[in-house]
């Protein structure tokens, strides 16, 4: 299983959208407060569609919480300023995918957290600030799902 990380969200439509994604592939979402929404929002329901009952789902008062919850898992953080593409990571069971908050990313001090194993990006065009938050996560989750051979995928 993949763990999906939205270190401290703002946009709950963002969210919603990574709900239905996860609940397509297995992965787990895991929300990093504070949340820039409340978990009852319209506008996160209406994203996520009739998905919320098939997606897993938490919420960790701190990013050091959810790494409890994953003591032997890498932790890949996903960054415009990585050298390595994320096509680039030989993914195993149990990774996670971390992605900071809209519009900002990750901060330094979060890049810095001695869980973090390595820095990757998604390739993009000269001049481009960063792709939207719940499709970059799409782009990515599902590479490192192509490359686990889609477990459970019909």
């Amino acid at each position: 299983m993949l763990h999906v990380v939205f270190y401290e969200p703002r946009i709950p439509g963002n969210t919603g959208n990574a709900i239905r994604m996860v609940s397509g592939t297995g992965a787990t979402l895991h929300l990093v407060e504070p949340l820039g929404f409340d978990m009852s929002e319209a506008k996160l329901r209406r994203a996520g569609l009739d998905y919320h009952d098939l997606a897993h789902v938490q919420v960790h008062a701190s990013f050091d919480d959810f790494l409890a919850q994953v003591p032997a898992s890498r932790v890949l953080a996903f960054t415009t300023q990585a050298p390595s593409w994320h096509t680039s990571v030989d993914w195993v069971d149990g990774d996670v995918l971390l992605f900071g908050p809209e519009p900002t990313g990750l901060p330094p001090e979060a890049l810095a957290h001695p869980r973090i194993t390595g820095q990757v990006r998604i390739p993009m065009l000269p001049g481009r600030r960063s792709m939207n938050l719940s499709n970059a996560a799409a782009v990515a989750t599902y590479e490192a799902w192509r490359h686990l051979g889609f477990p459970g995928g019909a």
